[in-house]
């Protein structure tokens, strides 16, 4: 495995620090959201692999530890123990938190900054904003008022914002700035659903649009970059229309305004998404989650994220959520794979160990520090 001077996890989100029984556990493991299969565990899978081998040593264990071990141990020290080794271990120096996602359920920015010992930035999530917004207010333009002073408020502690407009409505939308009369037509017709009928997420298209043109007004004048899901998630995902490169006419008025894209973890788009890197002088894209589901696999991942994605334009990230051992195995993967491709690369004479540094650098923390501006100038 390679070390790197510093590694800043450019996307992740907080951890579930209590003592987790093995359904609670497991459920952490997977993206699933059905009921349990009879007799069989999320240990059984390439993530379960990885987690067996690299964690296990970390929490005093022999590496492949069995499940029922390991999670005894685990239990043994306790979640905040186990979780705090696991998280150190990872030798990440900087996280970038995006806290839109079962916030309630999660360590909070400080609190994930005390027990990980590294510098933590948040990463606001503007559907949770809207959603925030629809919680209190009573009318549609009491909601679109809200929400731009939320969004505001939050970004001026934040160094980025992020949208899963894929999730919600996929990128074959409408991709220009709705007119008012719409968006709050949209807002009331939202509102009184909820009145009528309990709860319902953000899912309308004319209020995701707007919130997305508001977050890039947002990020130009903060500059910031937008960070925007592709690809994998949870099941309701419609995974054709999730291709970024359905989304261009939005990222080409981004590039207009000088704001950077940031493409999340984009599985199966990896070319899709590195091809975008290439050709647009805005898009920038990361791996993360993908490393770690396709455990011992995902060198071919890594070798698709470095066969035409500009140096410059890769992050790092895990993509971790919930479990701190998402988080440890996001570093140990990443420099596990990057360090098989471009030992390669070094062995076949296509670049110098020189090269093979200064490439490692710019992924694994100087890109993020200048897109984010984490560091001065």
């Amino acid at each position: 495995m390679i070390e790197f001077e510093r590694l800043i996890d450019h996307h992740c989100h907080g951890i579930v620090s209590a003592t987790l029984e093995r359904p609670k556990f497991e459920a952490l493991m997977s993206e699933a959201h059905r009921p349990e299969i009879a007799g069989c565990s999320q240990f059984d899978k390439p993530l379960g692999l990885i987690l067996r081998r690299y964690c296990a040593p970390v929490l005093d264990l022999p590496a492949h530890a069995e499940p029922e071990a390991y999670l005894a141990q685990r239990a043994a020290l306790g979640g905040e123990e186990a979780s705090r080794r696991l998280l150190r271990a990872a030798g990440v120096t900087a996280q970038l938190i995006d806290t839109g996602h079962r916030s309630d359920d999660i360590l909070d920015v400080a609190q994930m900054a005390s027990i990980s010992a590294c510098t933590t930035r948040e990463v606001v999530r503007i559907e949770a904003v809207m959603e925030q917004a629809a919680r209190t207010s009573t009318t549609g333009s009491e909601l679109i008022e809200t929400f731009e002073t939320l969004l505001t408020t939050r970004a001026s502690d934040a160094v980025a914002l992020k949208s899963i407009v894929a999730y919600r409505t996929t990128f074959a939308i409408d991709q220009t700035r709705p007119a008012r009369s719409d968006v709050l037509g949209a807002a009331d017709a939202w509102l009184k659903h909820i009145e009528t009928n309990g709860w319902r997420r953000l899912e309308d298209a004319t209020l995701i649009r707007h919130a997305l043109f508001l977050a890039l007004d947002t990020c130009a004048e903060c500059r910031f970059p937008l960070q925007l899901h592709v690809g994998v998630g949870d099941r309701d995902v419609d995974m054709p229309k999730c291709d970024p490169t359905v989304f261009i006419p939005f990222v080409l008025q981004a590039e207009q305004s000088k704001v950077p894209i940031t493409l999340l973890h984009c599985y199966p788009f990896v070319r899709e998404s590195t091809w975008m890197a290439e050709v647009f002088s805005n898009v920038y894209f990361d791996v993360g989650f993908t490393l770690n589901f396709t455990g011992p696999m995902a060198r071919r991942t890594m070798e698709e994220a470095l066969e035409m994605g500009p140096f410059f334009k890769q992050l790092y990230s895990s993509d971790a959520f919930g479990l701190a051992e998402l988080h440890h195995l996001g570093a140990v993967q990443f420099s596990r794979m990057f360090g098989a491709v471009i030992d390669g690369w070094i062995a076949a004479g296509d670049c110098t160990a020189r090269d093979a540094d200064r490439i490692g650098a710019m992924i694994s923390h100087q890109n993020t520090e200048r897109i984010y501006r984490l560091v001065a100038g």
